[in-house]
């Protein structure tokens, strides 16, 4: 009881009486920590969330664009086809035919040049005259300097 009653004389001297609440004494840099911190808190939850907005835009528009690669890739194959069709053989003989006017080659139309490599005829060089000479120099003149 020693003990009790020496801390209600402690209490009596720092003007507390048992009848009032002790109130625990508060800080004014806690209040502003707590504040600081919630703010932090607020800060850091913003950008979890503009950083989770941005990555689902970007997923919307990769999505977009395959759907358009899947677009573009089958628009290529059809127009491969096309380019092919267009192409045939047969295509373009009704084109020579039809537009342009073209017939095909009759066995008439066909001939043979014979060449007998055996007989080989040689004509020996004339002796040009004076103009001659003249001309065919100035013509390897004019050939040297055009290149």
């Amino acid at each position: 009881m020693a003990e009790h009653n020496s801390v209600k004389q402690n209490d009596e001297k720092k003007g507390h009486s048992q009848g009032e609440a002790q109130q625990p004494e508060t800080k004014s840099g806690s209040v502003i920590s707590i504040i600081l911190i919630a703010a932090l808190a607020a800060v850091l939850l913003g950008t979890v969330i503009y950083s989770l907005d941005r990555r689902n835009t970007m997923y919307s528009k990769v999505a977009a664009l395959n759907e358009e690669l899947i677009y573009i890739k089958a628009e290529n194959v059809r127009l491969q086809a096309e380019l092919e069709s267009k192409i045939s053989a047969k295509n373009v003989e009704d084109y020579a035919e039809n537009v342009l006017g073209m017939k095909k080659i009759d066995t008439s139309q066909i001939k043979y040049i014979e060449i007998q490599t055996d007989d080989v005829v040689s004509i020996p060089e004339q002796d040009d005259g004076l103009i001659a000479k003249i001309k065919k120099f100035f013509d390897r003149c004019v050939e040297y300097f055009r290149g």
